[in-house]
């Protein structure tokens, strides 16, 4: 892209690509440290990579969203690893939610903490919710977290509808002889409660090719198991995520799928990630991130720091090629914020 044209969509307010995607929606990772061990991501726990900076500052934060919401984006999901495992966390969701442009916060937790902070991060201007929750049988839970707490997590579901997260959303990575029986009993449980469950397709990294070979499923299953059973597809709400949301008469919550395999996923793309060090990955499974740590350290550049992100978002790629069997840069989901 010319300076020119960074400078106008720059002094526009709109962040675009060379697909013509707009972009409202950051994905900010606060960290890549993750307590649970889940089987498709961190199966023999966390591990610090030999030379890893320390993650980003409240103060770097705050600049680097105040940059992207000069540019558009008036969503930002605080995630990980485990978001929650930062000292800070109350006080970055607080200092994010008053970024000038900001509309809402949303976070991803593995819940662990939730029952207990739900009101707290509620009041510090979190509005959304998503929850990981990839069994309801508490023996199976624990053994694809590493942690048998699946009533602690369920604990903390209800503490966030008691605190008016809306929507709540519950995650499940859909795995081939892992929870795949369970679907019938998932979709009974979103029929009686008032949330949003996805399921998200096993996705390949480079640390976890040999199990998405054994256990992915691709989420046409689903798709097809739904449309069997009457549910129907609602329309895409403004600044969502990736998921197809699908509604029934009889339900009172929804089930949404997440299927990066599936033809022109990448075609709605609207959100960019900022991973805890400070790097720009313009793509889940890109070829790295995009150092912007360095227009992070005073106040004084945000300008700067705004056409940067315009000049690198000019490179983003029409899609991702895991098709191809290319996950990218991305060693496991919780690097960069899944």
């Amino acid at each position: 892209m010319a300076p020119s044209d960074s400078s106008a969509q720059a002094a526009s307010g709109r962040l675009t690509d060379p697909s013509g995607r707009s972009f409202e929606y950051l994905r900010l990772s606060l960290t890549d440290v993750c307590n649970f061990r889940c089987t498709y991501c961190l199966p023999n726990g966390y591990r610090k990579a030999a030379g890893r900076t320390p993650d980003l500052s409240p103060d770097e934060i705050v600049r680097a969203v105040t940059a992207f919401a000069r540019l558009g984006l008036w969503k930002v999901r605080l995630t990980g690893g485990e978001p929650t495992l930062r000292a800070e966390f109350t006080e970055i969701a607080r200092r994010v939610a008053a970024v000038p442009g900001i509309r809402r916060v949303a976070m991803t937790t593995n819940g662990y903490r939730l029952a207990d902070h739900a009101a707290e991060w509620r009041a510090a201007g979190v509005s959304a919710i998503n929850v990981s929750i990839d069994s309801l049988d508490p023996a199976r839970f624990a053994a694809i977290t590493g942690h048998d707490r699946l009533d602690e997590v369920l604990r903390g579901v209800e503490a966030a509808r008691v605190a008016g997260f809306d929507p709540i959303k519950l995650n499940a990575v859909l795995m081939r002889g892992v929870n795949d029986d369970e679907l019938e009993a998932i979709i009974a449980f979103v029929r009686d409660h008032d949330l949003s469950l996805r399921f998200i397709e096993v996705m390949r990294t480079n640390d976890n090719a040999p199990f998405f070979q054994a256990h992915h499923l691709p989420g046409q299953t689903v798709i097809d198991a739904l449309a069997r059973a009457g549910w129907t597809r609602v329309a895409r709400a403004p600044g969502a995520g990736p998921a197809v949301e699908f509604a029934h008469s009889d339900a009172r919550g929804r089930i949404g799928i997440i299927a990066p395999y599936a033809q022109d996923f990448c075609a709605t793309c609207n959100r960019l990630r900022l991973s805890a060090e400070g790097k720009l990955h313009l793509c889940l499974f890109g070829d790295g991130g995009l150092d912007l740590r360095p227009l992070l350290q005073d106040d004084a550049q945000i300008d700067e720091l705004v056409e940067r992100i315009v000049a690198l978002t000019a490179r983003k790629a029409p899609s991702h090629r895991l098709h191809d069997g290319n996950s990218g840069a991305t060693p496991h989901l919780a690097s960069i914020g899944g």
